[in-house]
């Protein structure tokens, strides 16, 4: 399988204060912090082992506060390669017809679900009731009923869902929130998320409906969606879109090969947002505002982001994404820590609703009504 994001040259909702990064995260990436860490750690099994899977697991191997202790495969082979290489035994490898019975496993503190968009509720659900924590790839699900069930089996568990939004610990990211939220670029007017790359394989699972629940909206197009809702730290309150497909055979039908889609939110910004499977080069974000601007390419791929403002280059140094990201879930899942940007399923069933109504109004030609 083809990585996750190997195509692109590639954060959530309103952050009323952004955080100073902590000092593990504002080091380069192998540098070590001066006071090692030394409290619990969260023990992390891997829940499909693709290349996004083995990508989270090379980075978790410089976190300071989570690591790989399970994994859980259909491939047996896998599950070998995995155990050779990260140490794990026997007693904490499982497949898709066994893995509830983590619930007894106290190596196992949380799983993350790295699998085909369409997998994640019920695997997510089993999850939860088995009594861990869940960490989920975004998007969290392929819509926003199935999303709102996973939300409620975390809490009837009483476990956290969280949803794998490496860009809301970025550097970078959240040094033009901070600048946004000081008043830097003024009151803002516009944001631009471009978002796309030539997708290879036609017989991969992102385009099997079944599997994926739509095409490049569900995959690629997210980034826009959130990167819109972040960046400029409001929810849009409408949205209005328009689908082109110049390859019917490989984009078949509930595939979207390209939407461009536009937000209204309640400041009066506005937003133009383009997703695509067919166009490369599509990694950017613009924000303007009143009194400066912010553009960011590539803006979401795995790095480094360069990022500038009317102020200059932004410097801050490039971590490896899954490594902050899965750090930070520690500290949230261990100490009750708040992320800088929300990345629990709340944050996740608003991209869903905004995605089913950007299907909707794909569909209906109409300007579709925001409530999230």
């Amino acid at each position: 399988m083809n990585s996750r994001r190997n195509f692109l040259q590639k954060i959530t909702a309103s952050a009323f204060g952004i955080p100073v990064l902590t000092a593990m995260n504002e080091r380069p990436s192998g540098i070590l912090n001066e006071v090692p860490y030394e409290g619990p750690m969260l023990k992390v099994a891997i829940l499909g082992l693709g290349s996004y899977g083995n990508r989270v697991a090379e980075a978790m191997q410089s976190c300071s506060m989570a690591k790989v202790t399970g994994v859980i495969s259909g491939t047996p082979s896998k599950i070998k390669d995995w155990q050779a290489k990260y140490n794990i035994p026997d007693k904490n490898c499982y497949n898709y017809e066994n893995f509830d019975n983590i619930k007894n496993n106290p190596d196992i503190d949380a799983v993350y679900i790295i699998t085909p968009n369409a997998l994640h509720k019920d695997q997510a659900i089993r999850v939860a009731k088995a009594g861990k924590h869940v960490i989920c790839e975004k998007p969290m699900s392929i819509n926003a009923k199935d999303g709102q069930e996973m939300i409620d089996a975390c809490k009837k568990a009483n476990v956290k869902l969280l949803v794998g939004y490496r860009m809301h610990f970025e550097a970078k990211t959240l040094e033009i929130l901070r600048m946004r939220n000081a008043g830097d670029f003024g009151k803002v007017l516009f944001f631009q998320g471009l978002c796309g790359f030539r997708i290879g394989d036609p017989n991969q699972w992102r385009l099997n409906k079944a599997l994926s629940g739509g095409g490049a909206m569900m995959d690629i197009g997210i980034y826009a969606v959130n990167g819109s809702r972040y960046m400029i730290g409001e929810d849009p309150i409408w949205v209005t879109a328009q689908e082109t497909k110049t390859d019917p055979v490989k984009f078949k039908e509930g595939i979207d090969e390209t939407i461009q889609f536009q937000f209204g939110f309640p400041g009066g910004a506005v937003a133009s947002c383009l997703s695509t499977y067919q166009m490369s080069n599509l990694d950017r974000f613009f924000l303007n505002g009143e009194k400066g601007f912010a553009e960011m390419q590539p803006s979401t791929g795995y790095g480094p982001i360069k990022a500038r403002t009317n102020k200059g280059e932004l410097t801050n140094p490039h971590i490896t994404h899954q490594t902050t990201q899965m750090d930070e879930m520690a500290a949230i899942i261990l100490q009750g820590k708040k992320a800088p940007v929300p990345v629990d399923g709340e944050e996740g069933l608003k991209d869903l609703k905004i995605i089913d109504a950007i299907f909707l109004a794909v569909k209906t030609g109409k300007k579709v009504e925001l409530k999230l």
